[in-house]
C-alpha cells in the first residue's frame, strides 16, 4: 500500500500540507486500532496517541535518514510519521506474519531497524538510555546522525532520564530528548509525582531546552528542526511539546479520573482542526483537504484488510531467532 505523493506543485506551503497529510494518517490509523480492538482484532493491550499527532509529525519532518529514534508504548504515531510501511504495520500489530517483525511484537515493540526506528518498550522512560546509546554510536562512527529518545511527561521521575542526561552532557552526544508532556502519568496528574520542571531538569545538566505547542504541528516541526540542528552541531537538547492526551492510559480505560469539563473541552485544540484552520487561511480549498483525509482514510482500509488475508504466525518457528542452532558457528 502506497501513500499517498507529497504537494510538491503547492510550492512554499507543500510542507504545511505534509505535516496534515501526516497526522491524517496517524489519526485515521489509530482510530482503526481502536474498533480492531474493540472487536478483539488487536491482540494485548494498545495505548494510542490521539490529540498528540502534531508533536509526530513535526518531530519526525526534521529528521535525516540515518537518524535514529527510540519510542513508547504510545508511539503509533511515531513510527508512522517516520515512514514505516503501514502495510507491515497493521499486520504487525494484528500478529500476522507479514509484520515488520513477523507479528511477534505487537503495539508495545514495533521495530524497523531499516528506517533507526529502534522500538518500543512498556517501561516508562527506557527509550532515553537507549537512545543514549545510539547517540553514542553516531558519535563514535563520526556518522553525523542524531538519536531521538520520545518519553511522556510520566518519565520526569524516572532516575534513568537523569542517568542518560549527565551522560550525554558529559559526553556531548547528538541526542534529542522529546517530552510529550500531556499532563498525565498513566492514572494520575503529572504534577502529583512530580515537583521539578523540565526546563529545570535540564537545565542543572547544561543541557539546552526548548518549549513547543505540541498541537500545532508548524510550531513543533520548526522547533524540532531547531532542537536536530542544534544535536548534530552542539550536542544535547531537550525539546518539551506540550500536548494533549484524548484517549485513556490504554485503549479500553473508563477514564474515571479526569474531570468531565476538560474531556469535553479538550478537542478545541484539535491539531488537525488547527492545521485545517491554517491551510484554508492561506488558500487551500476544502475539497483538497477533504480528499486528503479520504486518502488517508482508504489507505487505512486497504491495510486493515490485507492485514486480515495475511497468515498467522508457524508456531514451530516460535523458537527463530531466540536460539542459535546447536552446531552453528
Amino acid at each position: 500500500m502506497k501513500r499517498p505523493a507529497a504537494d510538491k506543485h503547492i510550492g512554499g506551503n507543500s510542507r504545511l500540507l505534509d505535516l496534515h497529510r501526516t497526522m491524517l494518517l496517524v489519526r485515521a490509523a489509530e482510530t482503526a486500532l481502536s474498533k480492531l480492538f474493540a472487536d478483539g482484532e488487536i491482540p494485548g493491550f494498545i495505548h494510542l496517541s490521539l490529540g498528540q499527532e502534531a508533536v509526530a509529525a513535526g518531530v519526525c519532518s526534521a529528521l535525516a535518514a540515518g537518524d535514529t529514534m527510540a519510542t513508547t508504548h504510545r508511539g503509533h504515531g511515531h513510527v508512522i510519521a517516520r515512514g514505516i510501511d503501514l502495510d507491515g504495520f497493521f499486520k504487525e500489530l494484528m500478529g500476522r506474519e507479514g509484520g515488520q517483525c513477523k507479528g511477534r511484537s505487537g503495539s508495545m515493540h514495533v521495530a524497523d531497524m531499516n528506517l533507526g526506528i529502534l522500538g518500543a518498550n512498556g517501561i516508562v522512560g527506557a527509550s532515553v538510555p537507549l537512545a543514549l546509546g545510539s547517540a553514542l554510536a553516531h558519535q563514535t562512527r563520526q556518522t553525523g546522525h542524531v538519536a531521538v529518545a520520545f518519553f511522556g511527561d510520566g518519565a520526569m521521575a524516572e532516575g534513568a532520564l537523569y542517568e542518560a542526561l549527565n551522560m550525554a552532557a558529559l559526553w556531548s552526544l547528538p541526542l534529542v530528548s522529546v517530552c510529550e508532556n500531556n499532563g498525565w502519568s498513566e492514572f494520575s496528574p503529572t504534577a502529583r509525582q512530580f515537583k521539578g520542571r523540565l526546563v529545570d531538569l535540564a537545565g542543572a545538566f547544561g543541557i539546552r531546552h526548548i518549549l513547543a505547542d505540541g498541537n500545532d504541528a508548524e510550531v513543533t516541526a520548526e522547533a524540532a528542526q531547531e532542537a536536530v540542528d542544534h544535536a548534530r552541531a552542539a550536542g544535547p537538547v531537550v525539546l518539551e511539546c506540550i500536548t494533549t492526551r484524548w484517549r485513556g492510559h490504554f485503549e479500553g480505560d473508563p477514564q474515571k479520573y479526569r474531570d468531565a469539563d476538560e474531556m469535553a473541552t479538550m478537542a478545541a485544540g484539535d491539531p488537525i482542526g488547527r492545521s485545517r484552520a491554517r491551510l484554508a487561511e492561506i488558500g487551500i480549498a476544502a475539497s483538497h483537504l477533504d480528499m486528503m483525509a479520504a486518502e488517508a482514510e482508504a489507505l487505512v482500509t486497504g491495510c486493515v484488510d490485507a492485514s486480515r488475508a495475511d497468515p498467522l504466525p508457524d508456531f514451530d518457528a516460535t523458537l527463530a531467532d531466540v536460539y542459535t542452532p546447536l552446531g552453528a558457528h
